[in-house]
């Protein structure tokens, strides 16, 4: 037996058809494009690679985006005092906080700053408490997880009733993907440094998520026969071979292709569907800016 791949680039391609084709129809329609904002503070080489990343996605499906550079020495009221000017810039329909920030920088006071309308990484109070009470429609799901719940629709597996381990606990990944595959009818279990026989857990899973981070933590011995195994992790491990000197790894071995039925390659598995469906979210944004002078007009003449 071989587990079958869900090819997240393929799927991230698809998304982003969608994408575009909204985003062209809502220029026609309004005159609005939707506008993504990303505020980068220092220079960290992967953060400025991400949002780089991020803003050549944008200009593909015909969004508009821009980068807010910002020293590492910013403070903390500077900051915020740019949030606020993002947040009353009708062009601006997503703002993201490119994190870590500097050690100086309150980060959950700036992510709470950020307007819950543009909060297109779903980090606000706000949105998680949405995301908690499973009103998926008002607010904003983090990127990550809405990625991983699109590819595990791919697999056709029934998520109703079906057992799911979530190996990590994060407020980014663990605990929203956990969420969701609670409001889909699934029974979950939440694993992290401190479960006890975590291999135990893992084994009941039909469909078991690994985002703690660390190379090679769940092994074949762990994983279900036939069960999705869906890897969030992407870990530099060093490879002379490689011309960088390292290369890309996951949090599932390599070897659980031998007993899975469905596995997400590492890379082009859930990464590509983390800007994707942040995307997905500035359109959203983007299209509730656009509905709400028409929605504020209707009220005044009832």
């Amino acid at each position: 037996m071989s587990a079958r791949m869900i090819d997240g680039r393929a799927v991230a391609r698809g998304v982003r058809r969608k994408v575009a084709e909204a985003a062209r129809r809502l220029r026609a329609e309004t005159g609005v494009v939707p506008g993504l904002a990303a505020v980068l503070v220092g220079d960290d080489p992967a953060s400025a690679t991400y949002v780089r990343m991020k803003g050549k996605a944008c200009e593909e499906v015909g969004l508009h985006s821009k980068t807010v550079r910002r020293s590492a020495s910013i403070s903390e009221p500077e900051l915020l005092g740019l949030i606020g000017e993002l947040n009353a810039d009708p062009t601006v329909h997503g703002i993201l906080v490119q994190l870590p920030l500097p050690p100086q920088i309150d980060t959950r006071r700036v992510l709470i700053a950020v307007d819950p309308s543009k909060d297109v990484d779903g980090f606000h109070p706000v949105n998680v408490g949405r995301l908690v009470a499973g009103d998926l429609e008002s607010g904003f799901v983090p990127a990550t997880p809405a990625g991983i719940m699109r590819l595990v629709a791919e697999t056709g597996i029934q998520q109703k009733g079906a057992e799911a381990v979530v190996i990590g606990r994060s407020d980014i990944v663990g605990k929203p993907t956990a969420l969701l595959l609670l409001h889909a009818h699934a029974t979950v279990t939440i694993c992290h440094s401190r479960t006890v026989d975590l291999p135990a857990h893992a084994r009941r899973a039909d469909l078991l998520v690994a985002a703690v981070g660390r190379a090679g933590v769940v092994t074949k011995e762990m994983v279900k026969p036939g069960a999705a195994v869906i890897d969030v992790g992407m870990n530099r491990v060093d490879d002379p071979a490689s011309e960088r000197g390292y290369r890309l790894v996951g949090d599932v071995d390599p070897s659980v292709v031998e007993v899975a039925g469905w596995l997400t390659p590492v890379p082009g598995g859930v990464g590509p569907m983390t800007i994707a469906m942040l995307l997905d979210n500035t359109l959203k944004a983007a299209r509730r800016a656009a509905e709400t002078p028409v929605r504020q007009a209707a009220e005044r003449a009832r």
